[in-house]
């Protein structure tokens, strides 16, 4: 493994070199003819050849400084096709930067001050040049860069071969018109967008690229029909489930099976959404999905710039983290996990990326290779993610849990200590609150270890809980979905069972929102919505196949499992929450903190625990839960 590279060396890696050495020329050449062309209006191309002499010397000034000056704004870095209003701003105030400096090292004599600089001096170099040189020069150079996008968004939309599949677009706002605009640029499209379908009333009659909006979403079924369409797709971020359900419900009364979406929270601000960017529309959208709203520039203040390391990168949660953190631009990504297999998955879906992006397979619980991989990287904001959290399995394997999520916790926490990482986000549980479970309250005592570390000079920790994510590995969505596929039946362990649930995307969002959002020794709680019956998701389920609960499959039940609750707590009068400023975002209350001492003390008793062997697993399990009950005020076996 090699040092994180520079910020040079990812400027001018092979995929960019091609595309900075061309516009760097071709800015040269633009550069020469501005400053001739200011000269000649000036003189109304009449020009003394006094001052052809000074064309001639100061060329070379006026190039090498814009040139600078464009590298230092990162004018080079500009995706040609995507060129918005941001970048064209941008490279105004590059040009201006530049001019402004031109100004001061041509007329201002600094010979005085700076011996050297006094032969920049140009007495009588007429001041209109300057103002002139600005406005040819940028028009020519923004020109040249929108040069792509005109191409492809005007005349190539002309010429646009339509034969695709006919499409109704859902959504006519940033993210459809972003949809639509990738499909003006791509002649081979699959699909052929006909109209546009907004519950904005004010939209409607409106055109976005030649697509007429036609009316509300409401208006699906008879638009599909009207427009012969063959295909649905939605381009709508923040959809909530029963939107998205009335969406699937008309789709398939009029006959539609091809239906896209994309992910609820692509590219967050960036309107960039491309066809490359559609999925089928999935069970968790149906039965899960929420509106979650994000304040993405705080998100990006926090994230952008950084060297980040993700612990349990391959998991559910972990990969989603990711994922998300990947949108924001962060310097590098250190992506540690012990499960090889998918850190590979994961290098393979990654090697497009401009940034460095680390793999280390490793154990969270080996010291040696936690300190190494922090030695090697050094990373700024750290996401813990590496936990076990089936509640059954740690119940049979109870040291596991301890040495898993505390010992593995309370390594990550200090390597990130040591190597002076600003911002610890640990990933808890619902089942950290009053917990009955082994994993529950080993996730507890995770959290008390990380708000003990946390210091006002060094690295800030937060705790941050949520509940159960539909489609997680091993969760309750794939087992239904897989006993479905066999015919059933259904299994829940109790009727009265209920959960908080999210789709992973949704709550990974507020995950990163939270981080941004709290201080350190804060622990975060994500308003998950209102609980969910797992028999009405089950139900539910099975009505989306279009079959019918308990006649076309049965549901059974099978008994509530060891340290299983039949209700999670998240907002809990335990210790109480109060509102951040973000919506679905809350601060569990206070609680006693513990010292140093008794932080190492809780460790040297755990390590103990993990050392000694027991001649029975209820031996184990016994010695395991009297630490528990001892060090988690709250810890309560459930019954049986």
């Amino acid at each position: 493994m090699t040092a994180p590279d520079s910020t040079v060396d990812r400027l001018f890696r092979p995929t960019h070199k091609k595309r900075v050495l061309f516009f760097a020329l071709a800015d040269t050449l633009l550069f020469c003819c501005s400053l001739f062309l200011a000269f000649g209006v000036r003189f109304d191309f009449d020009m003394p050849q006094y001052y052809g002499m000074i064309v001639q010397r100061e060329l070379p000034l006026f190039i090498g400084i814009k040139l600078l000056v464009f590298g230092m704004f990162g004018v080079y870095r500009m995706a040609w096709r995507h060129v918005g209003i941001h970048d064209l701003f941008n490279l105004m105030i590059a040009m201006g930067t530049a001019q402004l400096l031109l100004v001061v090292a041509i007329l201002v004599p600094m010979g005085d001050i700076v011996p050297l600089l006094g032969i920049l001096h140009v007495p009588g170099f007429p001041r209109s040049v300057f103002v002139i040189d600005f406005l040819i020069s940028g028009i020519l150079i923004a020109t040249l860069r929108l040069g792509k996008r005109l191409y492809l968004e005007a005349f190539r939309q002309k010429t646009r071969a339509r034969g695709g599949r006919r499409a109704i677009i859902i959504g006519g706002g940033i993210t459809g018109e972003a949809l639509l605009r990738d499909f003006t640029r791509n002649p081979k499209a699959v699909y052929d967008p006909v109209c546009i379908l907004d519950d904005d009333p004010l939209r409607k009659g409106q055109y976005l690229h030649g697509v007429p909006v036609h009316g509300a979403i409401s208006d699906l079924e008879s638009s599909i029909r009207g427009f012969r369409a063959e295909t649905v797709i939605i381009a709508h971020q923040s959809l909530e489930h029963k939107t998205l359900r009335s969406i699937y419900e008309q789709a398939k009364a009029a006959g539609i099976t091809d239906i896209k979406t994309v992910p609820p929270v692509a590219d967050y601000d960036k309107p960039l959404v491309s066809l490359k960017d559609l999925e089928e529309i999935s069970i968790e959208d149906l039965i899960g999905r929420q509106a979650v709203q994000v304040d993405h520039q705080e998100i990006r203040g926090f994230l952008t710039g950084k060297a980040i390391c993700i612990t349990g990168a391959g998991g559910s949660i972990g990969s989603e983290i990711v994922r998300q953190v990947c949108g924001f631009e962060p310097e590098s990504l250190l992506l540690f996990d012990i499960d090889e297999t998918e850190l590979h998955r994961m290098q393979r879906k990654l090697a497009d990326f401009p940034f460095p992006i680390h793999f280390v397979a490793g154990d969270v619980c080996d010291e040696r290779s936690v300190d190494e991989a922090f030695s090697r990287f050094r990373p700024e904001i750290v996401f813990h993610a590496a936990a076990y959290k089936h509640v059954p399995m740690m119940e049979m394997n109870p040291k596991e849990a301890l040495k898993v999520n505390i010992l593995g916790t309370a390594t990550a926490a200090r390597a990130a200590c040591r190597y002076r990482a600003s911002t610890f986000i640990m990933i808890s549980t619902d089942k950290a609150v009053r917990p009955t479970s082994i994993m529950g309250a080993s996730k507890r005592l995770a959290e008390d270890i990380c708000r003990s570390l946390n210091s006002a000079d060094g690295t800030q920790f937060i705790s941050v809980r949520f509940g159960n994510v539909l489609g997680s590995r091993g969760s309750v969505l794939p087992i239904f979905m897989e006993q479905l596929k066999h015919g059933g039946p259904l299994t829940i362990t109790h009727k009265d069972m209920r959960r908080y649930f999210m789709t992973i995307p949704e709550a990974v969002s507020l995950v990163l929102q939270a981080s941004a959002t709290g201080s350190g020794g804060d622990v975060m709680v994500l308003d998950m919505g209102e609980p969910v019956s797992i028999v009405s998701l089950a139900e539910e389920l099975i009505r989306i196949h279009g079959l019918e609960p308990y006649r076309d499959i049965d549901i059974v039940f099978t008994g509530v499992r060891p340290g299983e609750k039949l209700f999670e707590e998240m907002l809990t009068a335990e210790e109480g929450t109060t509102a951040s400023k973000r919506n679905k975002i809350f601060f569990a209350r206070n609680r006693n903190i513990l010292n140093e001492t008794s932080t190492t003390e809780l460790i040297a008793a755990c390590e103990q625990i993990i050392a000694t062997r027991y001649p029975s697993m209820d031996e184990e399990r016994s010695a395991v839960r009297k630490f528990l009950k001892n060090h988690v005020v709250h810890y309560c076996e459930a019954e049986s």
